[in-house]
């Protein structure tokens, strides 16, 4: 048999080393001392038995050592193979563990690309890392960029509840120092670790964990410090380079995890403000839509004669609000809501005529604060001019930019309805009063084609047999006139001339209806209004005349102090004749005459006036005077005298009592309608 060569796991490469030599008659001795050729067999039986204890890692290679001296090998080739068998086995054994992190590496890869859900993959890192390390505690802390804290997001092995929700300042602790280093630090004694700032906080959550030992790594993303990977034990350990790089690895999957998750939060943040500006836009276009649409309808309200009604109502609809629209006094003149049927004064509070005012400087709406009743407010203006306002209650739909656009439009076409209006007014103003100048004036020049321009008017003779004298104070007279015309409508004709607003119609009752247009003045002015009327005129002829009887009445009642009611001319006839022409006079004539009982009943609390009153009314009878006044006659007879002191001695005479009786009837009226 040929000699065999054994190269054993200490063999040098290329032969320089010389191997053993089995000669075939005889050898080494073999074990328990015996001596003997060695066949391939044995040899074979040797080389799987060093083998084996390579391949499976025996932790003692004394039994393959042995195996080897029955080769004939000498001490220092047998030292040589049982070194090189302890290096193979621990290569063998880093690549097994190299194979299991890879494997490890490949299943994280693999989560990155399957888990959607961040915390879920989060944890399961953290979990692996746990595993493939085999520390105590595997946790994850998480880098806050603008406070440059970390808080503990991830834990395993953790049985603290304050370790669990760990929170580090800024530059404390070992978590810190990575974070700033941005390289992966670890200590063997955490108790002695003496190159950052302890915190006790930290120092107790990790001391109540048993912590000894930790190993951290930075969490980068293109430099960025995301977080810190640890890994911990209870007991000191000193890591490898191995198991710091099998740390650093899953670190970087984590970075990619929670770089992910910033990028995910990021397009859910832009996707979120992509929708709302979506939905604003939408908004806006919708409320543009529904402002054109509006519009459209305000334009057509003018157009077809809808007038403010109609205004209030197509702007109430669109915006679910009840709106007002007031003229330049604070009366309504239209409202959206269906049971009002009467306007009159609107009560404005001091913050909405202070938002009116802003209205009217900016040509804007402006909102009203601390008031519950009105909401926004929008001057109807046209230039200089100043129409009223649009008031509006709060409501479903909030007042944007576009909803307040649409009530400025609203105020514009307003504004446009106030012009046109006061345009036809002006003009009909103009000719009702050329037409009522000319009517209640007795030239016969100014009569000639009284009859054409009546036609003009629509009317006829018959139509003007009523005549009514409204008297205000001339700050109001314009106003009045407008309500007049408003009530009176096309079958009257209404006009200023003379100092006064006259009003012509063909009233059946004459009383009826000066009651019932007075009613309707004082609802628009919100102030007393008088109004004078004469009887029928039989004849358009006849109404010079009848103006003049009743301007006689209202300088009469001016001289009594009468500004309001609804009056008749014939009730006054005798005293218009007295004192119609001057009635400056009249109020001397009361002077004069019963003054003194006047004075005195205000000097004494007594009422000898209607004592007075009541003597001349019963033929100067003081019998009938007791009857009337449920007095015993004695008394009645006692004030007569008191009355003789006050009046004179001569008072009962026909001349002076006379004046006398005309006196208390003029006061007496005056007193009815003071009331």
């Amino acid at each position: 048999m040929p000699d065999v060569v054994v190269a054993g796991a200490g063999a040098v490469p290329g032969g320089r080393r010389p191997a053993g030599r089995l000669h075939p008659t005889g050898g080494p001795p073999g074990r328990g001392g015996n001596h003997g050729p060695m066949n391939s067999s044995d040899v074979a039986r040797l080389v799987h038995e060093v083998l084996d204890a390579v391949t499976h890692g025996e932790p003692d290679v004394a039994a393959p050592a042995s195996s080897l001296t029955e080769l004939g090998l000498d001490t220092g080739m047998i030292d040589e193979i049982v070194d090189r068998v302890r290096r193979d086995r621990a290569e063998v054994a880093r690549l097994r563990r190299r194979e299991q992190e890879l494997t490890a590496l490949f299943s994280s890869a693999r989560d990155l690309a399957e888990v959607r859900d961040i915390d879920a993959l989060l944890a399961r890192l953290v979990a692996r890392a746990h595993e493939m390390m085999g520390t105590d505690v595997t946790y994850l802390s998480e880098f806050d960029p603008t406070t440059r804290d970390l808080h503990v997001r991830k834990t395993m092995g953790s049985v603290t509840p304050q370790f669990q929700d760990l929170h580090v300042p800024a530059g404390k602790g070992l978590a810190s120092r990575i974070a700033d280093t941005r390289s992966a630090q670890w200590v063997p004694r955490y108790s002695e670790y003496v190159e950052g700032t302890h915190e006790d906080t930290i120092d107790d959550a990790v001391f109540a964990e048993g912590i000894v030992s930790i190993l951290g790594v930075p969490m980068l993303s293109d430099g960025t410090v995301l977080g810190v990977l640890f890994a911990a034990t209870r007991q000191e350990h000193r890591f490898t380079p191995e198991e710091i790089a099998l740390l650093s690895a899953l670190a970087d999957h984590a970075s990619v995890v929670l770089q992910t998750a910033n990028i995910l939060a990021q397009l859910r943040e832009s996707q979120d403000r992509t929708r709302g500006a979506l939905d604003k836009l939408t908004a806006h276009l919708e409320a543009r839509d529904r402002s054109s649409a509006v519009h459209q309808e305000l334009v057509h309200a003018v157009l077809s004669g809808g007038g403010f009604p109609q205004v209030a109502r197509t702007l109430a609809a669109a915006l679910d609000r009840r709106v007002t629209i007031v003229d330049a006094e604070s009366f309504a003149i239209a409202t959206s809501a269906a049971t009002d049927t009467e306007h009159g004064a609107v009560s404005l509070s001091p913050e909405v005529r202070a938002a009116i005012s802003l209205s009217r400087s900016s040509g804007h709406c402006r909102s009203v604060e601390n008031n519950k009743s009105v909401e926004a407010v929008t001057a109807v203006t046209a230039g200089e001019l100043y129409f009223g306002a649009l008031l509006l209650t709060p409501g479903s739909v909030e007042l944007g930019p576009v909803e307040r656009r649409t009530i400025e439009r609203a105020a514009q076409v307003a504004a446009l309805l106030a012009l046109q209006q006061r345009a036809v007014t002006d003009a009909y103003r103009r000719e009702s009063g050329e037409l009522i100048a000319d009517l209640l004036d007795s030239a016969p020049d100014r009569r000639r084609d009284i009859d054409q321009r009546m036609r003009n008017h629509r009317l006829t003779p018959a139509d003007l047999k009523s005549l009514h004298i409204v008297e205000v104070p001339p700050a109001r007279r314009a106003r009045a006139e407008r309500a007049a015309a408003g009530f009176a409508g096309d079958a009257g004709l209404v006009g200023e001339h003379a100092g006064t607003v006259a009003v012509l119609g063909s009233a059946a009752d004459p009383m009826v209806f000066a009651n019932d247009l007075r009613a309707q003045l004082i609802g628009a002015l919100g102030a007393p209004v008088l109004v004078v009327t004469p009887p029928r005129a039989a004849a358009p002829g006849e109404l010079p005349r009848l103006f003049r009887t009743a301007q006689q009445t209202v300088r009469l009642l001016a001289g009594l102090g009468i500004d309001d009611g609804a009056v008749a001319t014939d009730a006054y006839a005798p005293y218009t004749v007295l004192f119609g022409a001057n009635p400056e006079a009249l109020q001397s004539f009361l002077d004069l005459t019963i003054g003194p009982v006047v004075a005195y009943d205000a000097r004494h609390g007594t009422d000898l006036l209607t004592t007075l009153r009541t003597f001349v009314r019963h033929e100067s009878s003081p019998t009938k005077t007791a009857r009337a006044l449920n007095y015993h006659t004695n008394t009645i007879l006692q004030r007569l005298d008191r009355l003789k002191a006050l009046l004179g001695a001569d008072w009962r005479q026909d001349e002076h009592l006379f004046r006398i009786s005309l006196a208390t009837r003029l006061d007496e009226l005056r007193s009815v309608s003071g009331r």
